[in-house]
């Protein structure tokens, strides 16, 4: 299958010198959450607003569902929809003028019963007839989505959808933006609640001083890139770890009590049972063992570190 957003040498600097992108190529494929991670000034936003024609590039190519985002650009950004990251719409209008103006934008003719479904599905039906200046911060949140949805995008862009947003609206939209993906609309977004990539995102990019660091299948990142800690509760704490481990990665915790041993993901057949079996040999006895896994959060602090 074609990816529905491919760039080739994609750049941008601006007219103060800065590099905001380096060379950037991307494909992201049709019917897939992508989340694009990076510090603050990285360049996510900068690549976002390029891809939706917000601003123009500085060099190289980017082509979205198969239409060039400057050559034709009308066409590129019909199949688009941008949630930005701050706050911007008319305070004067009601939701559900606000929501059926947008749809006009794109040239589509009305359509209340898809205007309706997506209010209902954001929780704002109750709320169409207000003004939009009335409603909570989070509530504004939900209509830049209606507004975003309301041309049945087949791209969906999310820039930091839920920065300064409550629990509900985190997990109302997180099961709408599922439900998209499952209907099959493609879902690019860039957050800072790295937990929430990790529990939605398909593929994984890593954005870093305008460059792409690297591309990956989020488990398979996970996988060559996590490391993982056993842990042992020792029966009697150790003043130090004996000589004879010497050869294992190991360090004491919780005043001698615990010891954990740190390894690459896919090592532990090889570093555990010989751990054990020494253990045994020189009489440490432990009451208890226990395993975690790297988060994607740490991966992605020692991805930016290397980079």
């Amino acid at each position: 299958m074609q990816p529905i957003i491919t760039t080739s040498g994609l750049t941008k600097t601006y007219g103060s010198g800065l590099t905001a992108l380096h060379p950037i190529n991307l494909e992201i494929r049709r019917g897939e959450i992508f989340a694009l991670l990076g510090p603050n000034g990285a360049g996510k936003t900068t690549l976002i607003s390029i891809l939706c024609g917000i601003v123009v590039p500085g060099g190289g190519q980017a082509r979205v569902d198969g239409h060039d985002i400057v050559r034709d650009y009308r066409a590129a950004r019909r199949v688009i929809g941008l949630v930005p990251q701050e706050l911007h719409t008319d305070v004067f209008e009601t939701v559900w003028d606000t929501a059926c103006f947008s749809r006009g934008l794109f040239d589509l003719p009305p359509d209340p019963a898809w205007i309706e479904r997506v209010l209902r599905d954001l929780s704002l039906w109750n709320k169409r007839h207000d003004k939009i200046m009335t409603l909570s911060g989070g509530m504004k949140r939900r209509v830049l989505i209606a507004k975003a949805l309301s041309h049945e995008p087949r791209v969906l862009f999310l820039d930091e959808p839920t920065a300064g947003v409550d629990v509900e609206l985190r997990r109302d939209m997180w099961t709408l933006i599922r439900r998209l993906r499952d209907e099959g609309v493609t879902i690019i977004l860039t957050t800072h609640y790295i937990a929430e990539a990790e529990e939605m995102a398909d593929r994984v990019g890593v954005i870093h001083r305008g460059r792409l660091v690297l591309v990956e299948d989020k488990m398979t990142l996970m996988r060559k890139l996590g490391r993982r800690q056993l842990r042992l509760h020792l029966q009697d704490p150790l003043r130090e770890i004996p000589p004879p481990l010497a050869d294992w990665p190991l360090e004491l915790g919780q005043d001698g009590s615990l010891l954990c041993l740190t390894f690459e993901a896919g090592e532990e057949q090889s570093r555990i049972p010989a751990l054990l079996r020494r253990l045994g040999e020189l009489g440490i006895e432990f009451r208890d063992l226990d395993t975690r896994e790297s988060s994607l959060e740490e991966i992605f602090v020692g991805l930016v570190k290397e980079s």
